[in-house]
């Protein structure tokens, strides 16, 4: 019988780390397309219905795992949530003006050219 509680506690230490390892790796992957989006104000390649729809789907889980009570889930997705916030916000605000993202791409090739 006390076997039996060990197995169980490692396997659900084990089940703890795969969440926590799934985390990491899904909400990490959303950094560097954040990062990118907020220093070169492009959006045009960035789906407006994939930025809303997986920012509800997303803030889902983190319901979910709030349910659940599932430390893993709710770390991960409330750090995810927060980046896909940034970037929803960002393709909204170029998205209807345009002439910034421009502007502020001119800007930045201007200093990153090199001069004669």
């Amino acid at each position: 019988m006390e076997n039996d509680l060990n197995d169980r506690e490692c396997m659900i230490m084990e089940t703890e780390y795969l969440g926590y390892a799934a985390g990491i790796l899904t909400t990490f992957a959303f950094l560097p397309q954040a990062f990118r989006m907020i220093r070169t104000r492009q959006t045009r390649d960035i789906s407006m219905t994939w930025a809303a729809s997986t920012t509800v789907g997303v803030f889902l889980w983190l319901c979910y795992g709030f349910l659940k009570h599932s430390i893993p889930m709710i770390s991960a997705n409330s750090i995810t949530l927060l980046l896909l916030l940034v970037i929803l916000v960002v393709k909204i605000r170029y998205h209807r003006h345009p002439d910034i993202a421009r502007h502020s791409a001119t800007e930045q090739d201007n200093q990153q050219s090199p001069l004669p």
